[in-house]
């Protein structure tokens, strides 16, 4: 594999093919990118133009729909919120998240607040409801050939994710002429959930940290979806499959002048999901670094704490 390319994978490709080059670029970067994916091209191009029409009205009208006292779970978060952990300078950027809509009395609704829609942008729940969906089903799609390829049966996931606190983030990161206190659009950092699928990594930016040390630019075609392996996929499988450091730098000249968008899908277990290491997974040279189980819930809260979402 090439230590510098991330291989463009077809979802469609056969299965087992698929369980082993999904496995290799995921142990290699933490990383792959994937097309044929089914996402509906005409609902994503709906969610780009709702997207930059939400982001687009006044800041005081977008701040009606940021809830306080649920770390950013619903609604929408204002510029310069999210900071990175360990990071002395918040992120210069701003989004909205989607999540799962659960019945009333499910024993989860606790853990996962009710969305919220803006009234301005027509369509805008009907879209992102479908696309929350189709993002989950394709997740689903990739997890099964995880699950094979760390030797689990293909519906080893089907359960750890039902219902599971999953959220799409809608993301806008404004034009960035002068950076103030050397901020960047997202400081390094690694996801906190299972896996993350993102749209719009087309617009230069994204680099993942490789194992020497050098940043390396993540530029898949258009369409193609970047997934990437979270914090919570690292401790179940001890690190087998690593939760790769990445960032998105600021644009070099005249692109510093025109924002990003980008719709990350973070592909979340179920809050009461008990973390157990997988057994294959640890070794003698491999010991067991989590041996004290935890919920998924238990390790969200404690992450959204740490990257100042909570307090």
């Amino acid at each position: 594999m090439n230590l510098d390319t991330l291989p463009v994978l077809s979802l469609a490709a056969e299965p087992a093919a698929l369980s082993r080059d999904l496995g290799a670029s995921f142990q290699q970067f933490g990383f792959a990118m994937v097309k044929d994916h089914g996402l509906d091209p005409a609902l994503v191009e709906r969610a780009w133009a709702q997207t930059q029409a939400f982001f687009a009205l006044p800041d005081a009208q977008k701040r009606t729909y940021a809830i306080p006292g649920i770390g950013g779970a619903r609604g929408y978060t204002p510029f310069r919120t999210e900071i990175a952990k360990g990071a002395k300078v918040s992120d210069l950027k701003e989004f909205w998240h989607v999540g799962r809509d659960l019945p009333a009395g499910h024993p989860l609704a606790g853990a996962m607040p009710p969305n919220v829609w803006p009234a301005e942008i027509d369509g805008f729940h009907e879209t992102f409801a479908t696309l929350y969906a189709a993002f989950d089903q394709v997740g689903a799609r990739i997890l099964s050939r995880i699950a094979v390829w760390l030797g689990l049966d293909e519906h080893w996931f089907d359960g750890a994710i039902a219902d599971g606190n999953s959220v799409l983030r809608l993301l806008h990161y404004p034009p960035v002429p002068g950076a103030p206190d050397g901020a960047i659009r997202a400081g390094a950092h690694e996801d906190i959930n299972l896996i993350t699928l993102l749209l719009g990594a087309e617009e230069a930016g994204l680099e993942l940290l490789a194992r020497d040390g050098r940043w390396i630019e993540v530029s898949p075609p258009p369409g193609a979806l970047v997934v990437n392996i979270g914090d919570m996929l690292q401790r179940l499988t001890n690190h087998v499959l690593p939760s790769t450091t990445h960032r998105v730098r600021n644009p070099d000249g005249a692109r510093a002048g025109f924002s990003r968008y980008s719709m990350p899908f973070f592909l979340h277990l179920r809050s009461d999901f008990p973390f157990h290491t997988l057994p294959q997974c640890i070794t003698a040279e491999n010991p067991d670094r989590y041996p004290v189980s935890i919920t998924a819930d238990d390790y969200l809260q404690e992450r959204l704490r740490e990257i100042g979402l909570k307090m």
